[in-house]
């Protein structure tokens, strides 16, 4: 995946298929379901590949056993299946990890337990495994940190677990294998429209070399997230809002605070919401919150008091109550939620469905959804292709699309698994250069040869984009990514042929970042 590559066919004024503009979740969604139909796609996204909420999730591909508990029936079937797909098509990215809901009455038990043969049941032939209850003595074991008093037993299920945005860069780099035109720090300035008023394209400018190019297409969609509003502001100025930001804030500990190799799954906290307490990369992610923010920014803050409610909640259920000075990282991430019309609604009322909309120009919005079902929303999206262009398409085949790493390298070390066959040629970069096998820290696995492979391989364009998505060393701690960043900034700047001034301004800027990562304490 070479940037310098991908933009050449900007160049050649060519009339693409499909233009995407984002490449979180959504955006990449679309662009495989049209590249598995044989349509050009060209995609761009104004930072890095899953900058914004798509890297910062729960770390979760489930089917959503509280949108069950709601009624959602068609939303939890349709998320269930597509969750077995991302576990068969990306299996160096998603696994499956067994969830455990605590039992401190009677009347619960008999209500998860039923619950959740239904949610065994809907996930038919892609089911993870059946759900069952276990004892007080077994429920111990398996929490060895669980709070006892009051305890009954558990309640034992099965979900997926991922990595967000290794699987974004792996979905990304599947659609540059497809043929598809990928590439990140691309800013849509404005769009494009003929005689008619109708879409027939974008402006859009290149944020690493300050040039602007005139992109044609016969399809634009605006798959922005929880910044789709300012798209259809360039199409239309005064359009009425459609996405409700809604902040969910993670923290994230060391995972002896649970222990075992279990997720807890807390069912109703204080204000009636679902708390998760996951093992992830030999960490602990604990969250999420639920709160309404007036303002859509790409790096938003966690709140205090969404701080305290989870170190709260958590506690309730924890022997060791963890504290501000526990936490390694605090991320926050905004949820792009249809816009509730009329009153106001709370957010965990909010639909979690996707919806497709056609402006009278013939931009394309997708909004909504979640990671779980991203697959779909694009062939959901890419099934108005004949509506605006009156041409037909072949049907959809994304959905047996192997995901780029996907095979067995004969690697039983989780770290390098994460890159599934490319792990290989990583080995084989660092063996043929043995200074590239020098650690990053001293307490973590990651290596020198993983910053040139991102570079050349992943289209890592700053200090940032590797230590916060290539790999995952800002999400599990912060403190250590400061660390990392000067000798990450240098071995950069040689492989992008930068000077000292950028490495200065690199480390300086990550800084900025992995500050907001951080808890004052």
């Amino acid at each position: 995946m070479n940037r310098a590559n991908n933009l050449r066919p900007l160049a050649k004024n060519q009339l693409w298929d499909i233009v995407i503009i984002g490449g979180g979740a959504s955006g990449l969604g679309v662009a495989l379901d049209a590249l598995s139909r044989g349509l050009s796609v060209a995609l761009f996204e104004r930072a890095d590949f899953a900058k914004g909420t798509s890297s910062k999730s729960t770390k979760l591909v489930h089917g959503g056993v509280r949108y069950l508990a709601q009624g959602d029936i068609l939303l939890v079937w349709e998320a269930l299946r597509e969750r077995g797909r991302i576990l068969k098509n990306a299996p160096h990215l998603a696994y499956t990890q067994p969830f455990i809901i605590p039992i401190y009455s009677h009347a619960t038990k008999y209500y998860y337990s039923i619950g959740l043969k239904l949610y065994d049941w809907m996930s038919g032939w892609l089911s993870l495994g059946d759900s069952s209850y276990i004892s007080k003595k077994e429920t111990k074991r398996r929490l060895p940190q669980i709070k006892t008093e009051g305890l009954l037993g558990g309640v034992v299920y099965h979900d997926g677990e991922f990595d967000d945005a290794r699987l974004a860069v792996s979905v990304a780099q599947t659609c540059d294998d497809m043929g598809g035109c990928i590439l990140n720090y691309m800013k849509v300035t404005s769009l494009t429209k003929d005689s008619a008023g109708i879409v027939n394209g974008v402006k859009v400018r290149d944020a690493i070399h300050q040039k602007t190019y005139n992109v044609k297409a016969k399809m634009v969609v605006n798959a922005t997230g929880v910044f789709a509003d300012k798209i259809l502001q360039m199409d239309q100025k005064g359009a009425p809002r459609m996405i409700q930001p809604s902040q969910g804030v993670h923290l994230v500990l060391p995972q002896h605070f649970l222990g075992g190799q279990d997720a807890l799954m807390i069912p109703k906290t204080s204000d009636g919401r679902v708390l998760f307490a996951v093992p992830w990369q030999g960490k602990l992610v604990v969250g999420t919150t639920d709160t309404i923010r007036a303002k859509t920014k790409m790096e938003p803050e966690a709140l205090s008091r969404e701080i305290n409610f989870i170190l709260d909640n958590a506690g309730q259920y924890l022997s060791k109550k963890p504290t501000r000075k526990d936490v390694l990282t605090v991320y926050a991430g905004l949820r792009p939620l249809a816009a509730p019309q009329g009153e106001s609604v709370k957010t965990k009322e909010i639909s979690r469905n996707h919806k497709v909309i056609i402006s009278d120009s013939g931009l394309t919005t997708l909004t909504g959804g979640k990671w779980t079902t991203f697959r779909k929303m694009g062939e959901d999206t890419v099934d108005h292709f004949p509506r605006l262009t009156g041409e037909e398409i072949k049907e959809s085949h994304s959905w047996e699309i192997k995901f780029h790493g996907y095979g067995d390298p004969s690697l039983d070390d989780k770290h390098w698994k994460l890159y599934g066959t490319d792990a290989v040629k990583i080995l084989q970069l660092i063996k043929d250069n043995p200074p590239y096998a020098k650690l990053l820290h001293p307490n973590y696995p990651y290596v020198a040869g993983e910053v040139i492979w991102a570079v050349r391989e992943e289209m890592a364009m700053h200090v940032e984009d590797f230590l916060a998505r290539r790999i995952r060393i800002l999400f599990l701690d912060a403190a250590a990514a400061t660390t990392m960043a000067p000798m990450v900034a240098s071995l950069m700047a040689e492989e992008l042929k930068k000077d000292k001034k950028w490495i200065e301004s690199e480390i300086v800027a990550f800084n900025k970042i992995a500050e907001k990562y951080l808890i004052k304490t």
